[in-house]
């Protein structure tokens, strides 16, 4: 297991990849429907956006990577956020947030890429990264807490509908 950065080399992994959302989890494939319409643009996007280049309103730069297994198949999708200087990051999103491919959930990548991302998000000067969940979303609470996630407080977000369970996790811990 390894995590990449996303280049052209995975364009067949990820058409699995979004198939793999669109086929079971229809609501989350919306996420990378751009890579599915335009993979080349796609991830220039991404590359764009890790250098905090032609960043969208509200959004602040941000790292993606891809875990990928020994096939090269993408297993995850993992976004560390330079900072959370915006309400709606510092209250609902954090720095790190995370997707794993339907197939390939409940096997314990989600805890694995979390772990491996840790080190990367302290290179970015993150000592401390807010991570949150759903408040019911057990599985992705378990990944954080596996990997020293504190827990701090459930709140209400005024964007995701459904209350947020959020967490700190030392991203030193990891590296030093």
């Amino acid at each position: 297991m390894k995590l990449v950065s996303p280049c052209r080399e995975y364009a067949l992994a990820f058409q699995r990849f979004y198939n793999d959302f669109a086929t079971n989890d229809p609501e989350n494939a919306q996420y990378y429907l751009g890579g599915k319409k335009n993979f080349e643009r796609y991830v220039k996007s991404l590359i764009d956006e890790s250098n905090g280049v032609n960043l969208r309103d509200g959004y602040v730069p941000c790292h993606h990577y891809w875990l990928v297994n020994i096939d090269d198949e993408i297993i995850g999708a993992i976004r560390v956020r330079h900072n959370i200087n915006t309400p709606f990051l510092s209250l609902e999103a954090g720095h790190i947030g995370y997707d794993v491919a339907p197939s390939f959930r409940r096997q314990g990548y989600g805890k694995t890429m979390l772990r491996l991302v840790l080190p990367k998000a302290y290179q970015l000067g993150i000592q401390r990264a807010l991570i949150t969940a759903d408040e019911d979303n057990i599985a992705s609470r378990t990944v954080i807490e596996r990997n020293g996630g504190q827990f701090d407080k459930i709140i209400q977000g005024k964007v995701f509908p459904n209350p947020i369970a959020r967490y700190w996790v030392d991203c030193c811990g990891y590296c030093c």
